[in-house]
């Protein structure tokens, strides 16, 4: 996409918003609002339907995950707008969410990893002509985040609830207790979990302990 874009900037943080207002600018196109937290994003983009959103991920007012649920709603609303989420942290799980639909249109830029203002420009011309545009550490994050997934994958949903409570610090007969079930038959399930994720025997690792890591690290 060549020429004037219209864009949306969402930054809670006044100078760089500021910032990256003048800098849009300079480079001719219409920054048409500039807002500092989620409600007021969502707002702006309804009133001016600009070809691309820009978005801080920690706003008010709980500065967690803010603009990463307003984009989700941004591309749910008006799918023709471009999302590129510039942001200092990586928050993998709406991150997932947000590229799980379709990821033409969407962006996931770091701060402190952008060097260059012209590779910054035309990673927003790619977002607003359909592109994507993620940066390489994002994409680490994402693949840990799926392997650690699939590594459960292979488990039913009852060994799933079982492993929960094994991280819980539960013991066999606890489990049993909750699930209504014979010891006999937890240490099935237990015996399972082990061989699908991979957990030999051993006398140097608890397999209980290592298997919680596995269910806490997903």
């Amino acid at each position: 996409m060549s020429g004037v874009l219209r864009i949306v900037i969402a930054e809670d943080a006044a100078i760089m918003r500021d910032g990256l207002t003048q800098t849009l600018t300079r480079r001719g196109h219409d920054v048409v609002a500039a807002v500092g937290d989620g409600d007021a994003l969502r707002e702006a983009v309804d009133a001016h339907r600009p070809d691309v959103a820009i978005i801080d991920v920690r706003m008010p007012p709980t500065h967690t995950d803010e603009g990463l649920r307003a984009a989700q709603a941004i591309r749910r609303d008006h799918p023709g707008v471009g999302v590129l989420v510039f942001s200092q942290y990586i928050e993998t799980q709406s991150a997932a969410e947000l590229l799980a639909g379709s990821a033409e249109g969407v962006g996931y830029l770091l701060k402190d990893r952008v060097a260059d203002v012209g590779d910054f420009i035309d990673a927003i011309n790619r977002v607003a002509a359909g592109g994507t545009v993620l940066d390489p550490e994002v994409v680490r994050h994402l693949l840990r985040a799926s392997r650690r997934t699939d590594a459960l994958g292979v488990l039913t949903p009852r060994e799933r609830e079982v492993l929960s409570l094994v991280a819980q610090g539960r013991s066999n007969t606890a489990i049993a207790v909750e699930f209504t079930i014979s010891p006999r038959v937890v240490e099935k399930h237990v015996a399972s979990i082990f061989a699908k994720l991979g957990l030999e025997q051993s006398g140097n690792d608890n397999r209980r302990v290592l298997a919680a890591i596995k269910y806490l690290e997903s």
